[in-house]
């Protein structure tokens, strides 16, 4: 099986969009292209309205991801369980359609006999260990996320440490909304280390609006453009090579 490179956006907020499009339909849009959406809805000693969690519960189903609804004290273990977890569905899906294009378009993993099915899970497992990730993490800064960020932070530190584990590479971007200049704002580009949040997190603002579907499509672009680039290099060394 050809490893490639699993991408996810992981969107942590505590309530309902506002602003901007329908971040439902933005997260189908990433589901189309290759990306799984999960969401964490955070809350504090309340609890959240029923819209809120609709919305949680239609962008991770429409992005073909997770969802999960914590306390802030809970977020370190969410994160680390809800990443590794959209790994594992997201790998069973490509193991499930390279099935069905081998033994049939009936047969799915739960049709093969223990044995092997225990075989492909191993497969899946250690997938997960070696695969290359690419996570952008969108955080929503509004108002009332402003006694949470300090856990946010710690619970991505977590994170990283978590997934520097593992043998396969691992990126991480991280976004927040609203920006100080319009919907959304690039705080850490594509980095393996996300160790670089100890410095940019003390200055981030909190309040305005939520635009939640602005950010998830800001999301997509940048995924984009980081595909164009390679395409780009890939190009330039098959230039090179030909020139020698």
């Amino acid at each position: 099986m050809r490893k490639g490179t699993l991408r996810q956006i992981l969107l942590i907020t505590d309530g309902c969009s506002n602003h901007g499009e329908d971040p439902i339909a933005m997260a189908s849009l990433a589901k189309e292209q290759g990306i799984t959406v999960n969401v964490i809805g955070v809350l504090d000693q309340d609890t959240i309205d029923e819209s809120g969690l609709r919305e949680i519960e239609g962008i991770a189903l429409s992005g073909g991801g997770i969802s999960q609804v914590v306390y802030a004290k809970q977020l370190s273990q969410t994160v680390q369980m809800v990443t590794r977890k959209a790994m594992t569905q997201t790998l069973q899906g490509v193991v499930n359609r390279e099935l069905k294009q081998i033994l049939g378009s009936n047969v799915s993993l739960e049709d093969l006999p223990p044995e092997k099915r225990g075989e492909v899970m191993e497969v899946v497992d250690e997938l997960g260990e070696t695969v290359e990730l690419e996570v952008l993490i969108l955080i929503d800064t509004s108002g009332s996320m402003k006694t949470k960020l300090p856990t946010v932070k710690e619970a991505l530190l977590d994170l990283s440490l978590s997934l520097n584990a593992r043998i396969g590479d691992n990126r991480f971007a991280v976004f927040v909304f609203p920006g100080k200049r319009g919907n959304v704002e690039k705080i850490v580009d594509w980095t393996p280390k996300i160790e670089e949040l100890s410095t940019v997190f003390p200055k981030l603002t909190s309040g305005g609006l939520t635009p939640t579907g602005p950010a998830l499509r800001e999301a997509l672009t940048y995924f984009e453009k980081k595909r164009s680039l390679r395409g780009l290099i890939r190009d330039d060394e098959s230039y090179f090579e030909e020139s020698m």
